[in-house]
């Protein structure tokens, strides 16, 4: 559900922060109050155009910002954000921002990362329905229709059925198209290949050895000066006239007599005898060291030698030895694929022969399965419909099936389209040719009503659905809204009383001068208020009063 939609200059509002809750939510206020700036920010969210004309007059930039309890969402939102990169929700919360500037400048954001209008729009259609003009809406869509068919019809299992095996078909078709090519680049692969995995294999690389060689490389070249050091060390230790033992000898003795005088002074003669100790230590890893000095121009030759090597395999194929193994494997693979390209091709097209069967015997079988849900599904819609004012209309789920598997996609091998006549003698006409906003949006609450449970949209906001009805038609549009509002969160923003009676929560926009600027707010109505507001919306008077009181008691609820 939307809980929480923050809007900061656009159209009349300064500064706006609305707390929405669950179920059915009124929206009101007389005409010209701003009660259009929520579905403007909610087009923001959306990723729809902004239009720099909306921006309040004077300000620089707009923002909105929208958030959504996703804890029970079922659509994919949590690998759609990880697949681009973006924040994870917390809590169970997903804040999506949009500002856009005087200047034209947009910038969006998803849980607080970076992001396209494209991703904007894409997650827009999992999050709310729009229903009134030119808007936001998901069962225009064929492809979406024929999804809640499925839904409707418990037909998922099949339909994913099918998808795997054309998603198989798919990966077999890659791989073919892979293999096949002409002789004269089949040959230059070969020989490519070929050429890839005899050098990584001939230079035997082991994971780790280039720091060793460097290591080796950097003795081996300052050898002469390595040996130079050591002997020096060496000398000052033991060889010179001075050196450093024979001058810590005559220390030795000299704290002996010492000792010998005050034996207090024995822990002297000790500490001398353990640097006596170290020393020669220090003399005898000396020399092992300078023995060890390899002083062979021909080693520091091979080293060299091996290092290019080494740089020019990374050169080629990765930035270390590790990703040029790995290249040289993928190479091997598909050396060995490709010499066995006529045997793979065999197998290959053995496979998608057989798909091609199997697609085309379950997408039959699915399209019969479908056929036998709409006649179920059109005679709910009509019963709903009629009840919202079209007695004698007409509507029908229309299936076009293709045999050819070609042409499959991961929905099957047919065609949805939702058509509508809503007189009688008219032809049905697909939905989005109805030019009426106000009908669409109450064809829209019917298929709602009787698609509640399979709609995986948990916001729907409905706008001009009362346009051009009133009595019990009203009545039962707001009933309906309340019925959906178990299922779904509901957002209308209406000028019927009795649509208004119906939500668990009334909203109502007032447009007011502060500071001479003129501002749209919102809130919150309580018991009295919504009596006074619904009053308002009936015409005022003592009458419209006690039919407002009427219209929110137990008894003024009506059977949708």
């Amino acid at each position: 559900m939307l809980s929480t939609l923050r809007i900061k200059n656009l159209a009349l509002v300064a500064d706006l922060t609305l707390d929405l809750q669950p179920g059915f939510c009124a929206i009101t206020g007389e005409t010209g109050t701003g009660k259009s700036v929520i579905l403007g920010a909610l087009h923001l969210v959306l990723g729809r155009r902004a239009d720099r004309g909306a921006l309040r007059s004077g300000a620089d930039s707009c923002t909105v910002e929208a958030v959504f309890d996703v804890a029970s969402l079922r659509s994919p939102l949590h690998r759609f954000l990880d697949d681009r990169g973006l924040e994870p929700c917390e809590s169970g919360q997903l804040v999506l921002k949009r500002t856009f500037t005087a200047a034209g400048t947009n910038r969006q954001f998803v849980n607080g990362s970076p992001t396209t209008l494209a991703t904007l729009e894409e997650m827009g259609g999992w999050l709310i329905d729009l229903h009134g003009p030119h808007d936001h809406q998901s069962l225009l869509q064929p492809r979406l229709q024929l999804s809640l068919v499925d839904a409707y019809g418990g037909l998922d299992p099949q339909r994913e059925a099918f998808a795997e095996r054309l998603r198989r078909r798919s990966e077999l078709q890659k791989a073919k198209a892979a293999l096949i090519v002409d002789e004269r680049t089949y040959a230059q692969q070969l020989d490519l290949l070929r050429h890839q995995v005899r050098e990584i294999s001939e230079a035997r690389l082991k994971p780790g050895e280039e720091a060793e060689l460097e290591a080796e490389h950097t003795r081996a070249a300052n050898a002469a000066r390595l040996l130079e050091l050591s002997q020096t060390a060496l000398a000052t230790l033991s060889e010179a006239d001075d050196a450093t033992l024979t001058s810590l000898g005559t220390v030795g003795r000299s704290l002996q007599d010492l000792a010998r005088i005050d034996t207090g002074a024995q822990p002297l003669v000790d500490l001398q005898t353990q640097a006596a100790g170290i020393l020669r230590d220090l003399q005898s890893e000396l020399s092992r060291y300078a023995d060890r000095i390899d002083l062979d121009p021909q080693r520091l030759a091979e080293l060299e030698e091996r290092l290019n090597l080494l740089q020019s395999l990374q050169r080629k194929y990765g930035g270390s030895i590790e990703e040029v193994l790995a290249f040289g494997t993928e190479a091997r693979q598909k050396l060995d694929s490709l010499e066995g390209r006529d045997a793979e091709l065999e197998r290959i097209r053995q496979e998608l022969q057989s798909l091609e069967s199997e697609l085309r015997q379950l997408g039959q079988s699915l399209s019969k399965q479908r056929q036998s849900v709409l006649s179920g599904l059109n005679r709910a819609a009509e019963a709903e419909l009629s009840s919202l004012g079209f007695r004698q209309s007409r509507f029908e789920a229309t299936l076009t099936h293709d045999p050819d598997p070609a042409q499959a996609t991961e929905t099957g091998m047919d065609r949805m389209e939702f058509q509508f006549a809503p007189n009688p003698g008219e032809p049905a006409r697909p939905l989005r040719a109805i030019a009426s906003s106000g009908e669409l949006a109450r064809v829209m609450l019917a298929l709602k009503t009787v698609l509640a449970d399979q709609d995986a949209v948990p916001v729907l906001v409905f706008d001009e659905v009362d346009a051009n009805v009133g009595g019990e038609t009203a009545h039962a549009v707001g009933q309906k809204m309340a019925a959906i509002a178990s299922k779904h969160q509901v957002l209308c923003i209406t000028h019927l009383a009795p649509v208004a009676a119906a939500a668990s929560t009334h909203y109502q926009v007032i447009k007011e001068v502060r500071d001479g600027r003129t501002e749209s707010h919102i809130q919150t109505l309580n018991a009295s208020e919504r009596i006074a507001e619904l009053g308002r919306m009936l015409g005022g008077g003592p009458a419209a009063q006690r039919h407002a009181e009427e219209l929110l008691t137990p008894t003024a609820k009506r059977a949708p």
